[in-house]
């Protein structure tokens, strides 16, 4: 596969305009008011809604060339016509290409995720070749896992860029989260007076481009965590502002619904509904209940909780694999009890560092119990996985200390509301710790929140006046790291890979990615030349049917 610089930064861009064309298009037939003036979360509403799309056309047909085609220049269309509306304010678009200019250089990868080629790739392929299958995780325990991010990446397998783009979902997500920070950020620099909000936001910023400016290594884990700095930043401002409280819950369903599709696990972060409700509540009284089912948004987070869950279930007959009492262990192409146990024990034995390309520890029933495994993951994981994480959050809470503080403290009216979230961060840090401590499940943006929330409180205690222009040079500064990083790493794969990202800009490749699709069509087929010729075997593993096109059902455990 060869797709030169040029013709990538097309895709790149066409991309992006298509997310941003069904982005208005939703928010104006959803809404009677637009309240997204925020370009970022019109772009954020744009692959939420393909992401709908995708999960439910997948039940009834494969998502190939021209079908793509289609979906993203119709997309591209409406972009324009609503460029031509004069939708799109020029400051505020101008802010957002400029954003996404410097991006594009984290695009060019040679080196994918570890996961990439194992199951990320093969199951966004899958969906390219194939209406949906059940029983399907039989194949890959990752296809039992699925997450929206290849169900996105398969609506833009193009034609001539065919997988090049199959890594353009965690840019997206990267992209528009950046415009929302930045947009957010500079709304209040305009007021000349930072806050503890102001100083979130711009951490936020840092930690998302600095810490996680490898876009290769999102996966399906970290463009979930860089939308929950949003989603806190909204709880904050929803618990103390009076106003707009329709426009607030919609953002937080979006936001949602966007973070639990792309892992399943983060349905754990409902707990971030608590405080909303309770503040709903105490305001509206039992009139919370008909404005949440009056916002059209609460229907895309239920319909996404419902296809994320049936998709789940269809995969591996667990309605969220690998949690036991999810499980149906009587379909017919359900994993056993004992299989579905096994594979949750593998998991956190994992997540608890007992366990890794060259070594196992013994006893593994045992070692993940209660807190036993901790002097080990001390050893193997916090020292230096976790304790370089620490040292970079220290390191730019510190600079930005030194850059924004003076020895005078203000008086601040103290922040009640903020009290409840951090119970909630504190609960899910809580849990995370205590069954799957691996940053990549949602370490990294738990303490990343529990460290920046107390720290903009300080900075806005201790900080000097009339300092917007540091708040600039700061942000200026943090997209010359992001660039600079980035240069370093593809000149990195340039020397160790022979990568020529000018004449082949396309991510490493060879046969293992076809792997699981050239499997299914040799099964299905062998089970085609059976039924021609009736030689089927009674008791032959292998089925197919009608309902959701076709149908895989394989029974080996």
């Amino acid at each position: 596969m060869h797709l030169n610089l040029a013709f990538l930064f097309v895709f790149y861009w066409l991309s992006i305009f298509s997310c941003l064309g069904y982005g208005v298009l939703i928010s104006k037939l959803t809404q009677k008011k637009v309240y997204f003036k925020n370009y970022g979360y019109i772009g954020l509403l744009g692959i939420l809604s393909l992401i709908i799309y995708s999960y439910l056309s997948n039940l009834f047909y494969a998502h190939g060339l021209l079908h793509n085609l289609i979906i993203i220049l119709s997309g591209f269309l409406l972009f324009v016509y609503f460029i031509f509306s004069n939708f799109f304010q020029r400051d505020k678009i101008r802010t957002l290409l400029v954003i996404f200019f410097l991006l594009f250089i984290s695009f060019i990868i040679y080196k994918p995720h570890d996961d990439f080629s194992y199951y990320h790739f093969q199951y966004s392929y899958y969906l390219t070749q194939f209406p949906m299958i059940i029983g399907v995780g039989q194949f890959n325990h990752g296809f039992s896992t699925p997450s929206s991010v290849f169900y996105l990446n398969s609506l833009f397998f193009l034609p001539f860029a065919k997988y090049s783009l199959f890594h353009i979902s965690a840019l997206l997500v990267f992209g528009f989260s950046n415009v929302i920070l930045l947009e957010k950020l500079l709304r209040y620099l305009k007021k000349n007076r930072p806050n503890y909000l102001s100083f979130f936001l711009l951490l936020s910023l840092a930690f998302i481009n600095i810490i996680f400016y490898r876009i290769a290594e999102h996966g399906t884990d970290r463009s979930a965590q860089i939308l929950i700095f949003i989603l806190v930043f909204e709880l904050i401002l929803f618990l103390n502002n009076k106003k707009n409280f329709d426009n607030s819950l919609t953002k937080i369903f979006i936001l949602l619904s966007l973070i639990i599709s792309f892992k399943a696990f983060y349905i754990l972060y409902f707990l971030f509904l608590f405080p909303v409700l309770i503040y709903g509540y105490k305001k509206f009284k039992f009139d919370l209940f008909f404005k949440i089912i009056k916002n059209n948004f609460f229907w895309y987070l239920v319909t996404t909780f419902f296809i994320l869950i049936l998709t789940n279930f269809f995969n591996s007959g667990c309605f969220l694999f690998p949690i036991k009492f999810t499980c149906f262990e009587s379909l017919a192409w359900s994993f056993s009890l004992d299989h579905v146990s096994h594979m949750n024990n593998w998991y956190e034995q994992w997540s608890k560092a007992g366990a890794g390309p060259n070594f196992r520890v013994e006893n593994p029933q045992e070692y993940i119990l209660y807190f036993n495994w901790i002097s080990n993951w001390i050893d193997q994981y916090f020292f230096n996985k976790v304790s370089d994480f620490l040292f970079g959050l220290i390191t730019i809470i510190l600079i930005f200390y030194l850059s924004f503080c003076s020895i005078f403290r203000k008086k601040i009216i103290a922040k009640e509301k903020i009290f409840s979230i951090y119970i909630c961060i504190l609960i899910l840090f809580f849990e995370w710790f205590y069954n799957h401590p691996s940053l990549r499940y949602g370490g990294y943006v738990l303490i990343g929140l529990m460290l920046f929330i107390p720290s903009s409180l300080i900075l806005e205690k201790f900080s000097k006046d009339n300092i917007n222009y540091k708040f600039k040079i700061m942000i200026m500064l943090i997209f010359i790291i992001f660039i600079s990083r980035n240069i370093d790493r593809i000149d990195n794969e340039i020397e160790k890979y022979s990568y020529k990202p000018l004449k082949n800009s396309h991510y490493r490749l060879n046969e293992n990615y076809f792997k699981i699709d050239k499997e299914i069509k040799s099964l299905l087929n062998k089970y085609s030349l059976c039924t021609k010729f009736g030689k089927c075997d009674e008791n032959s593993t292998i089925k197919t049917g009608s309902i959701l096109g076709k149908l895989y059902f394989k029974n080996e455990r």
